[in-house]
């Protein structure tokens, strides 16, 4: 029995894996940002779990103040561009790639070289669009790597997130809805629910 235990915490043993965590931060000027609420310790535990269950884990974490547990290689970016291209040049070698990090969908198009003064009643700033990682991931994903995508949903959640997992070929997408209490941005605990390609619907109960 003690054997078998063994065996089930090191089941990875030999593979690699790619976890994305906390938030990325899009310079406005020297000292302002675009930002998603993230602490990153979503990401940072599915790292540790990987690594507890052998797999060799690279961590590509944004701005955080937590602390990374031992055993897991660590990348630190600040924007989705440098978290795109962490993950992009190193995917083709990964077998699982966990994409949890709460990525900017958009940056200033111009970053201020100067602190913006507060001169003017509005301020219009111009956004495109950042690169999307977990697409990129599904667009050259193999039969022999799995991906998975999160979802923070506020309105039709389960469709939302279906649609999300089709449209960017992931394995799996993981539901996280900002309307289940004690769950999402700053808790401890969380709930979510896990949808396959195949159909298959796993429920993870608040804890």
């Amino acid at each position: 029995e003690l054997d078998a235990r063994l065996n089930m915490l090191t089941d990875l043993s030999g593979k690699v894996a790619i976890v994305t965590a906390g938030p990325t931060y899009e310079a406005i000027d020297p000292v302002r940002f675009i930002g998603d609420h993230s602490s990153g310790l979503m990401g940072i535990e599915l790292a540790n779990a990987l690594a507890s269950r052998g797999a060799k884990t690279v961590l590509v974490l944004g701005p955080t103040s937590l602390k990374i547990p031992p055993g897991i290689e660590l990348v630190c970016v600040t924007t989705a561009i440098e978290m795109y291209e962490a993950v992009k040049e190193r995917f083709i070698s990964t077998d699982i790639a966990v994409m949890a990090a709460a990525v900017a969908d958009y940056r200033p198009l111009n970053r201020a070289s100067n602190k913006i003064k507060k001169t003017q009643t509005e301020l219009s700033i111009t956004l495109t669009k950042n690169p999307d990682i977990l697409q990129f991931c599904g667009e050259h994903k193999t039969i022999n790597q799995l991906v998975v995508g999160f979802a923070l949903e506020t309105d039709n959640e389960e469709g939302n997130a279906k649609e999300k997992m089709h449209r960017k070929n992931a394995d799996m997408i993981v539901l996280n809805s900002l309307n289940t209490p004690q769950a999402g941005f700053g808790t401890l605990t969380n709930k979510l629910t896990i949808f396959e390609q195949s159909g298959i619907v796993h429920d993870v109960p608040l804890d």
